[in-house]
């Protein structure tokens, strides 16, 4: 955890904070401007370039007392680097604005910047910029950009009767460790650690792109849900086929330990950020992939042919 007794942003000032959140942060090949400057420079190789941003409010999407700073940076990257994943794009670079409190001690945002930055050197990016503003709670917004390397984009729109459906990754794991710290819970550090810390398969949606893939989507919301905004935008109907997304024994005995239903996470999690695209069916599956349903004529989504009697997922304002 941070260490209390250090200086708080106030008392070091917002452009100390940002030379030693940025300071000796390795940047890519595709930086061509980095911190320090007004704008950053980032090269697009085939001229077009993937973006998406997303925002991680204090006490909405995290909790300090259940995640220690490096791990809120960590997932704030994995969740933007998923997005141009599932668009087939590979993240290059992130560009992050923090808010805070006048008190918060210097050390919280240090372990955010550190974990964001790891997060996106892992992934082949840097983070080439941002913003440090006064505010009510700890807010991290991200925004990412992403290369698609001369690869044809995995729409929402694209995905036809007769696709295979598949994932990368997997589901359930995130919801079940949110379940476990809701229940203030002390097993299974596994999952609880999968909800602190997400790790998509970032590869995995370039090479479904290379593979031949038409649509994607990163499963933020959870299976259905996100499952849904390909059937809507496709006009198409996506059924899943349960006997190959069973629970695993660690989501089964978390369940029990809950008197929790398992498939509830599995089908309506969000937060694992797993891909899931459409592939035409002449089309082999990438390694990392495996298929988990199909793509039909209609509309909507179902389990084994029939409607999920359950929530679809998460929607931001409904709780």
């Amino acid at each position: 955890m941070p260490d209390p007794t250090g200086p708080t942003v106030a008392e070091l000032g917002e452009f100390p904070v940002i030379d030693r959140a940025t300071a000796g942060r390795r940047q890519p090949a595709t930086t061509l401007v980095g911190p320090g400057h007004d704008a950053a420079l980032v090269a697009a190789s085939d001229g077009r370039v993937a973006v998406s941003t997303d925002m991680l409010v204090e006490g909405r999407h995290f909790r300090l007392d259940w995640s220690s700073p490096q791990q809120v940076g960590r997932k704030a990257a994995a969740q933007n680097g998923a997005d141009v994943a599932a668009l087939g794009a590979r993240p290059t670079a992130f560009v992050v604005a923090l808010g805070c409190p006048p008190g918060t001690p210097v050390a919280v945002l240090e372990g955010i910047s550190a974990g964001l930055g790891e997060a996106a050197e892992e992934m082949g990016a840097g983070v080439v910029g941002g913003d440090l503003v006064q505010a009510d709670q700890v807010i991290v917004s991200v925004t990412v950009l992403g290369d698609l390397e001369g690869r044809a984009p995995l729409l929402r729109t694209a995905a036809r009767p007769g696709d295979v459906l598949a994932l990368a990754g997997t589901l359930g794991r995130s919801a079940a460790g949110l379940a476990l710290l809701l229940a203030g819970h002390g097993g299974h550090p596994d999952l609880v650690e999968a909800h602190r810390v997400p790790a998509p398969p970032y590869a995995a949606g370039p090479a479904a792109a290379r593979a031949g893939a038409r649509a994607g989507t990163d499963i933020s919301d959870g299976l259905l849900a996100d499952l849904g905004h390909i059937a809507a935008a496709s006009a198409v109907a996506i059924d899943v086929e349960s006997a190959l997304l069973g629970p695993g024994d660690d989501l089964r005995a978390a369940a029990a330990d809950l008197d929790a239903d398992p498939w509830e996470w599995v089908l309506t999690g969000g937060e694992d950020h797993a891909l899931a695209a459409c592939f035409p069916p002449e089309v082999a599956l990438p390694e990392g992939w495996h298929r988990i349903g199909s793509v039909r004529a209609g509309a909507g989504i179902t389990v084994d042919g029939r409607d999920h009697a359950g929530p679809g997922g998460w929607q931001s304002f409904s709780r």
